[in-house]
């Protein structure tokens, strides 16, 4: 099969989908790997690298040219153009990106398979997961950084102060974008709480991280209450395919002391805070309501290199299967179908049409 492996284009995007030592596995199975130009070198790894293992350099037009693309985000508008009736296999949050893109890959007749609702045999997502944690992690540091006041913060540091705690985190989430941000703020010093519906799911953080993190049940009148005098709120809220939940209104973040920050890590699929808009790494953030407001779309690009082979570390295998297989390798296994969100003109994942509202394109892919 012929694998193509195309430059990610969003803005300050500089993972790959496929390092030099998976493109290896793949040629040493008697595939075929094409490398767009430059696509690597954001993440350290250079075409010479890729061309010392066989992998052919190609142009964009031919890289996307083949039997399966492989590539880190959704298709952006200018790429619209390249899709056609083959196999991509991305990140592509079909839920919370302009429905144009859905649009396309309808046209198009692409079988477009998302990581992030590819499911293991747990009913774990196994390629979000990885990410999801970049993310977590991200969210507590980038959250310290603009709580400075030379960024318009309030000026609290969250951390330990000579044994002294300083700084309210409220993680709204319990997955692993909640856990990897509840960690590291708890690491960097601060209080911490996680807002979540099941305190059986919390018993792992009081285990793995500190049982002084403090669990708050999901209700409407326990997050506006704790909201109310954080100094950093992680959103964190997924469900799979669909549109995150609006779980922190307007009126919330109005009542938010001014110069506190809100990390909306669910942005990816619409977000979970009312007052959130997409923003990039070049335009981090905004300020509504004296709140500051990071909603990068793509966080873990910012750490290219350890992103990229920790993503891969996990996609590999599937990209093989697919290489082998082609679409079979879905069918022939239920976690891996459920990733399959577009299939011959229709949508695939029940969560993208009902968010989109195309339930009359819905289709059962088998």
């Amino acid at each position: 099969m012929k694998i193509g492996v195309v430059k990610e284009i969003k803005d300050k995007e500089n993972r790959v989908a496929l390092t030099p030592t998976g493109a290896r596995s793949l040629i040493e199975e008697g595939h075929t790997v094409l490398l767009e130009k430059n696509a690597g070198v954001g993440a350290g790894f250079p075409d010479q690298e890729y061309q010392s293992i066989g992998v052919e350099i190609v142009s964009t037009e031919v890289a996307w040219d083949t039997d399966l693309v492989v590539k880190i985000k959704e298709p952006l508008e200018r790429e619209y153009g390249y899709l056609k009736d083959n196999i991509l296999f991305t990140y592509l949050h079909l839920a919370g990106v302009p429905k144009s893109l859905t649009d396309a890959l309808i046209k198009a007749g692409t079988t477009a398979i998302a990581y992030e609702t590819v499911e293991d045999k747990s009913g774990s997502l196994p390629l979000l997961a990885p990410m999801s944690a970049v993310a977590g992690n991200m969210a507590a540091t980038m959250g310290a950084y603009y709580l400075a006041r030379f960024n318009g913060g309030k000026g609290v540091q969250p951390g330990s102060i000579l044994g002294e705690r300083h700084g309210k985190v409220v993680v709204i989430g319990n997955g692993v974008v909640g856990q990897h941000a509840a960690a590291t703020a708890y690491g960097m010093g601060a209080d911490v709480y996680i807002v979540g519906r099941s305190k059986k799911k919390f018993l792992h953080v009081e285990k793995d991280i500190s049982d002084t993190i403090r669990f708050v049940q999901s209700t409407p009148e326990n997050i506006s209450a704790h909201v109310k005098d954080a100094d950093l709120v992680v959103g964190a809220v997924l469900l799979v395919g669909a549109r995150a939940p609006r779980l922190i209104s307007e009126a919330m973040v109005k009542a938010m002391q001014p110069g506190s920050v809100i990390v909306d890590v669910s942005i990816d699929q619409g977000g979970c805070i009312e007052t959130s808009r997409v923003t990039s790494h070049s335009d981090p953030v905004f300020t509504k309501h004296g709140v500051i407001h990071y909603c990068v779309s793509n966080m873990p690009g910012a750490y290219p290199r350890t992103s990229t082979i920790a993503l891969t570390n996990v996609t590999l295998p599937y990209v093989m299967k697919l290489a082998n297989k082609g679409i079979a390798a879905a069918q022939e296994d239920k976690g891996f179908s459920q990733g399959v969100n577009t299939w011959k003109g229709y949508i695939t994942c029940k969560p993208v049409a009902a968010a989109l509202g195309l339930d009359s394109l819905y289709k059962e892919f088998k």
